[in-house]
This record gives structure tokens, C-alpha cells and sequence, in this order.
């Protein structure tokens, strides 16, 4: 096994498989900076720097991908994702469905996610669930190097629209970018297992709408997605010294769900706490109550989100976001009604 950051990851498969096939390019806003080392392999022609301008590269990008090619389209943040969201809502999520499976949208829509560094409400959503709505549309979020390179791949070769989340706290680029440039005042909680580990020597195509069970565990589940499977993964390890065995399900695909394994693991359990970054009213955690009760399942249940709006101050930033201090609070609490 070799180890890679998050950001090595992606850019290996793509690159990877822009070279086996020559239909896959590249656009976005400052991507021959950004993706430099595709830029000088592949040419202007299949990276494709566009002007500030969502709406417009992500529309071409779907007539794009009608056409035969497969573009991987930048929107630096998810944030900015509205918009171009007349693109995905009415047209890349639709076109399939309203052609008789005539057409295909083969396109992966790649954007930066998540807050935990002081860039206030307008640059740190996660927005997932909100995405994950539209039908037509796949939402993955990885939480470390290997799975972002296999879930790349994966996303790559489907050929309806996929959206590809990053959660900035995992992103070297961002990071240095965004986050620590001149803020030395300001410290981030990075998970380190997340930013850099071992990934395959071979690059696979992950199951679509498959969850990773990443702890084994009989007393409580806990469900995440980025970098709240780290938050997960602290608070299991606090959790164990009071006698408290998590189960830990990192989700990968928002859309697809893996309802199934969710419910296996909390038949199990009988107990659950979804812990997401997105917001709570209307979203993934309520959905994933909806489908254990729909189930029949027998449990209690709790949810860490995010409340409201982010605010810009990094303190209280902290009180808005989910925390393995949190959780740890969450779950003692649960074990005590």
C-alpha cells in the first residue's frame, strides 16, 4: 500500500482515466492553476478554464456531456452551486427521464464542502441533503484519500450526473488556500486519518450507494458522512472508557442511501445518532429516521447538525457544527432516559 492526500487521491483517477478516455475533460473557473498538472498533460482543450460564471460552463457542460463527452465540471464551492442549480434541477438531473433513457448526462460535478475554519455561512455548507433531493441526481461524499480515489472512479464511469463533495478540513488545496493562509490565530481540527492515508495500488469502482462499516460495534450507531466520521470516530474512542460500544457507518453516498445496511445496523444496535453537518430542518437526518420507521425498526434516535446559519466567528462557528464532544454528550445522555 502507498499513502496519498485527499487531493492526490482525486486527481490520480482522474487523470488516470483521462488518459483512457480522451471524451473526459475538465472545466472550471482558474482550473489551469488549479489542476496545473492536468493542464500541462492533457492541453487547453480538455482542461477548459471558463470565466466566473456557474450558470453558464455547467449549462454547456450539460449539452457537453448529450453530446458524448464526459466533463468533470469545478464549482470551487458548494455554496456557489446556486447558481448553476437551473442546470441540474431542470435539466442534467431530468433529461434522462424525460427522453425514454434516450439520452444520457454523463457528468460529475465536483465542489468543496464544510465549515470548521471561519469562512461564515456563505462559504461553509455542506448542502448534501439539499442536493440529494432531486431525483435524477447521485450525491457522494468521501471521508479519506482512499475512498475519495475509488468513489472518483466510480462517479467517473456512471453515466447520469453525479455530484462530488470534499470537505475542505480533508483538502490540502483548500487549506492553504482558504483556511491557514496568514490565520495564525485560528486553529482547525483536521482530521489527519482523513487528509492522508493509505489508498489501493489499483483504483476501484466502489459499489453506488454502498456504506462502509467502519467500526464494529452492539451498544449505539452512529452515522456520518466526511469529516463527522472522524467526529464519530474521537467521540467511539472517548465512548469506550464508559463501557459504550458505537457502531460507525460511513454513508459515502448521500444518493443513493443505503437504507438497508442502516437498518441492519440499528436492528442491532437498537439505538442512533446521525451526526450531519448539513442543516437539520428537512434533510438526510430526518430522512434516515423516516426509512427506520417506515422499517418498523425499534430505536431510539437522536441527530447532531448544523442549527442555522453559520456565523463568521470561528467560536461560535464551533457551537453551530457537530463535534465529538457533542456526540460523546449525545450519546451518555441517550443511555441515561
Amino acid at each position: 500500500m502507498k499513502k496519498m492526500s485527499f487531493d492526490q487521491a482525486i486527481e490520480s483517477v482522474i487523470q488516470q482515466e483521462m488518459i483512457n478516455d480522451k471524451n473526459i475533460i475538465v472545466m472550471g473557473e482558474d482550473v489551469h492553476t488549479i489542476r496545473l498538472n492536468l493542464f500541462i498533460q492533457f492541453g487547453k482543450e480538455r482542461v477548459i478554464s471558463t470565466p466566473i460564471c456557474e450558470d453558464a460552463f455547467l449549462g454547456a457542460a450539460v449539452t457537453a456531456a448529450m453530446a458524448g463527452l464526459r466533463p468533470i465540471v469545478e464549482i470551487m464551492l458548494v455554496d456557489f452551486i446556486g447558481v448553476a442549480m437551473d442546470a441540474i434541477l431542470n435539466h442534467a438531473a431530468k433529461v434522462n427521464f424525460f427522453s425514454g433513457n434516450k439520452w444520457d448526462v454523463p457528468l460529475v460535478i465536483r465542489s468543496a464542502c464544510g465549515g470548521g475554519y471561519g469562512d461564515g455561512g456563505q462559504h461553509e455548507q455542506s448542502l448534501w441533503g439539499w442536493l440529494a433531493h432531486i431525483p435524477g441526481i447521485s450525491v457522494v461524499v468521501p471521508s479519506n484519500p482512499s475512498d475519495a480515489g475509488n468513489l472518483m472512479l466510480s462517479a467517473i464511469q456512471m453515466n447520469s450526473p453525479v455530484i462530488f463533495l470534499e470537505h475542505k478540513l480533508l483538502s490540502d488545496l483548500w487549506l492553504d488556500s482558504m483556511a491557514y493562509g496568514g490565520r495564525t490565530t485560528v486553529n482547525f481540527d483536521v482530521p489527519s486519518a482523513g487528509k492522508y492515508s493509505e489508498v489501493p495500488t489499483k483504483w476501484e469502482d466502489l459499489l453506488v450507494g454502498q456504506l462502509n462499516v467502519v467500526k464494529e460495534g452492539i451498544d449505539i450507531t452512529l452515522v456520518s458522512v466526511g469529516v463527522g466520521v472522524h467526529r464519530c470516530l474521537e467521540a467511539a474512542e472517548i465512548l469506550k472508557d464508559k463501557n459504550i460500544s458505537c457502531e460507525i457507518l460511513d454513508l459515502r453516498w448521500i444518493s443513493p442511501l443505503d437504507s438497508s445496511n442502516i437498518i441492519r445496523s440499528v436492528k442491532k444496535t437498537g439505538k442512533i445518532i446521525v451526526v450531519d453537518e448539513d442543516y437539520k430542518q428537512f434533510g438526510l437526518s430526518g430522512e434516515i429516521s423516516a426509512i427506520l420507521l417506515e422499517n418498523h425498526v425499534n430505536f431510539k434516535y437522536g441527530r447532531i447538525c448544523t442549527e442555522g446559519t453559520i456565523p463568521f466567528s470561528r467560536k461560535l462557528e464551533d457551537q453551530v457544527l457537530p463535534s465529538a464532544k457533542k456526540i460523546v454528550e449525545k450519546v451518555v445522555l441517550m443511555f441515561e432516559e
